[in-house]
């Protein structure tokens, strides 16, 4: 080709198109793919280079062929970014700019040699070299100094007496895997010829409308059904023995549906089951997403559902004389576990379970009803379904990693505070917050990053836990959660109260945990209205001597909602301007608050780090400009002092670290490029609380002449740290 601009501006083009055609999944060889992307870069490339020469002939005070080589380069990479490349906007163009820059200077190096374009090409070259060793690489974490090691100082994590065994441990029964299904598939032998029991299939359409046009046309190609014939199709992993055994199902959530998901949850399959507990991975890949289109959460029905048509199945099997399945299910202990966009689905499943008609389309009556005990939420979605799910009378437990790319809040968290306990059975809700956990490693088969090529190549992947060890936490967690659930062996429960019981089956890592029974009487949540000094039943809230006091509503770190009130309190006895005297945070308890607490509860209270610089807000411009200069002040291991008074002025106190320790915010870098976080996640660091239970009876033994029974009020003394700040949400009392 004469034009050697051209031919380098459209090699570097390739490079980029050869990217997008691999990784585009369409089921056909990825560098079958890669040479269709190749093409039609070409002919994109060439097709707009013509254009331009054609446009602007006739024209002899320009340069054409370079100029035109320049622009169809660019509208070439435009239309790119526009139908594939998915980084986001400024870095691609900056990225494209050095490429295009580079492909310059090496035309001017090779034409003529001099100072001017050895030293052009010399800055290009190290460019790009940067770029390509910063997307090489897996990253750094920039924050790992600034908070301690979990569980090295015995101190912040008291011991406790272990009751229980190793939740993740391996139990005594032998597992035995198989799989069921249409017997059909023509895209997975073991759902095909593979199977061990055929279902027969089920027709969806009232659930998912949106399967239609291109999504209906290419699905349908593809797997060679449609929404009126979705198969039932299951790994199961069951354990050898006469049972009954309990029931789990385990789905997955949205990956491209030719990258099947339902593999991935082996390693909880096998771990249940040789506990006692029968396991099936639920195949819902179909409605996963594809190049023709995602059903962008208009499926969130449908994966429900196709939940609640398995356990009739699992139902029938049961009660089916005979059946080498009957009476080996515990029809009464089932138990969902959902992952992503199955995370959501598992509550949407719960909230139908009870219904007798889909409430989207009442043509679709429902007859399930199953003794459904719990409902496990694994870095779950909450806003796909155009409804909002509150769940009521199940155990409930959510688990979220701080790294999660692709859920960045703790979503988890809005439908455990929806949930409610109606009932008088003894149930319970609880929260888990992993630091360095992400999305992807709990299924075995997603890898550690959370988005595909190319934009996985911009994410930070060296703060994160291993794959094997974060999904021993899950173990842990899920295991526990179930052997409280399905088992009522409650001892399990306090792994939620305070993880530290459980520190040396885990990887040394930071836990915030939740745990919340049926049995808490709430004196303040900071919900019920505009009033910072009310709470219910006549309780009231006062604050002395602080730099911050305030209600909010809770953010997410991209600005959206918690969907949680809490208040902010803040100290800062370093500042002249505050008083000498200590921060206090007073709840005076109305008679009906003073009546719960008794020896044998708890007080609970859910907390948090908030951040210390906040407290910026009492200082004027001219002071925040002079501290500018300052040294940064340093994050504080909060503490603080809890005291109870009763009416004769008695008083009894603790520290929060007597129980457990409040870590500081925990930081994350999800992107190679500080900038980039800032434009594809949000802030570095959210909001996130955890629930600390303080048994009353610790604080009697302080001082033999309180009175519990004439308990006035609860007091948070600041006096633990010179400055600070702290978000507390719920105050109430538990059993023990």
């Amino acid at each position: 080709m004469k034009n050697r601009l051209l031919s380098f501006i459209i090699l570097l083009s390739l490079i980029f198109y050869g990217i997008v055609g691999y990784h585009f999944l369409t089921g056909w060889h990825p560098l079958v793919m890669m040479f269709i992307g190749i093409i039609i870069g070409v002919l994109i490339n060439l097709a707009v280079y013509g254009l331009l020469n054609l446009l602007v002939k006739g024209s002899h005070k320009i340069p054409l062929k370079y100029i035109t080589a320049i622009c169809s380069g660019i509208i070439g990479f435009v239309i790119l970014k526009i139908f594939g490349f998915g980084w986001p906007t400024l870095f691609y163009v900056v990225v494209v700019a050095l490429g295009i820059l580079f492909c310059i200077s090496l035309y001017l190096f090779q034409r003529k040699k001099t100072f001017l374009s050895t030293l052009f090409f010399g800055l290009m070259l190290i460019g790009v070299g940067y770029i390509l060793f910063v997307l090489a690489t897996p990253g750094s974490d920039p924050f790992d100094k600034e908070v301690p090691m979990a569980f090295l100082e015995e101190g912040d994590f008291p011991p406790s007496e272990v009751l229980f065994e190793n939740p993740a441990a391996i139990g005594p029964f032998k597992v035995k895997t198989f799989t069921y299904g249409s017997g059909a598939d023509e895209q997975r032998e073991e759902f095909a010829t593979g199977v061990t029991f055929t279902t027969n299939s089920v027709n969806g359409k009232w659930l998912i409308p949106d399967w239609k046009d291109k999504k209906k046309k290419w699905r349908e190609r593809y797997w060679g059904f449609g929404a009126e014939n979705f198969p039932l199709n299951g790994r199961v992993y069951m354990p050898e023995g006469e049972g009954p055994f309990p029931l789990t199902l385990i789905v997955h959530g949205n990956h491209s549906m030719i990258d099947y998901s339902d593999d991935g949850y082996g390693y909880l399959g096998n771990l249940l089951a040789s506990r006692g507990i029968i396991a099936v991975s639920v195949d819902e890949n179909f409605l996963n997403a594809h190049w023709s289109g995602d059903f962008m959460g208009k499926e969130m029905p449908a994966r429900a559902w196709l939940l609640l048509k398995h356990l009739e199945q699992w139902n029938n099997w049961n009660s089916e004389i005979g059946h080498e399945l009957a009476d080996k299910v515990d029809m009464d202990n089932i138990m969902l576990v959902g992952h992503s966009r199955g995370g959501e689905a598992v509550s949407i499943a719960a909230a139908y379970n009870k219904l007798p008609y889909f409430p989207d389309e009442a043509k679709e009556k429902f007859n399930f009803n199953y003794n459904i005990k719990g409902v496990v939420a694994l870095a779950p979605t909450d806003y796909r379904y155009n409804r909002q799910i509150i769940l009521k009378n199940i155990n409930f437990l959510s688990i979220q990693g701080s790294y999660d790319s692709d859920e960045v809040s703790f979503w988890g968290m809005r439908p455990y505070r929806r949930m409610q306990f109606t009932d008088s059975i003894t149930r319970f809700k609880s929260g888990v917050y992993i630091h360095h956990a992400n999305h992807g490693q709990f299924n075995s088969t997603w890898g550690n990053a959370d988005f595909g090529a190319p934009s996985k190549w911009l994410l930070n992947l060296d703060p994160l836990l291993k794959e094997e060890q974060q999904q021993e936490t899950a173990k842990v967690f899920i295991s526990a959660f179930a052997e409280a659930t399905l088992k009522n062996k409650q001892e399990y429960n306090v792994i939620f109260k305070n993880v530290a019981v459980a520190k040396q089956w885990l990887p040394i890592e930071h836990y915030l945990t939740h745990f919340e029974s049926s049995d808490l009487q709430t004196i303040a949540d900071f919900e019920e209205d505009l009033d910072i000094t009310t709470a219910s039943d006549s309780t009231t809230l006062q604050a002395t001597d602080l730099a911050l006091w305030k209600e909010q509503i809770l953010p997410t770190r991209d600005k959206n909602s918690q969907e949680n009130s809490g208040v902010i309190l803040g100290w800062d006895y370093e500042n002249p301007k505050s008083s000498a005297k200590k921060g206090v945070y007073e709840v005076t308890l109305s008679k009906a608050a003073t009546s719960i607490f008794s020896k044998e509860s708890s007080l609970q209270i859910t907390l948090g780090a908030g951040n210390h610089e906040w407290l910026a807000i009492n200082l004027t411009e001219e002071e925040i400009e002079k501290k500018k200069d300052d040294e940064e002040r340093e994050v504080p291991q909060l503490d603080f002092t809890i005291q109870l008074t009763d009416k004769l002025g008695q008083t009894v106190a603790i520290k929060v670290s007597d129980v457990k320790g409040i870590p500081k915010p925990l930081k994350t870098r999800f992107t190679k490029f500080k900038f980039l976080d800032k434009e594809m996640i949000g802030d570095d660091w959210e909001i996130q609380l955890q629930t600390y239970h303080f048994p009353l009876h610790i604080f009697t033994t302080k001082n033999g002449k309180f009175n519990m029974e004439q308990l006035k009020s609860l007091k948070f003394i600041f006096d633990q740290t010179d400055y600070g700040v702290v978000v507390v949400d719920e105050i109430g009392v538990s059993g023990l």
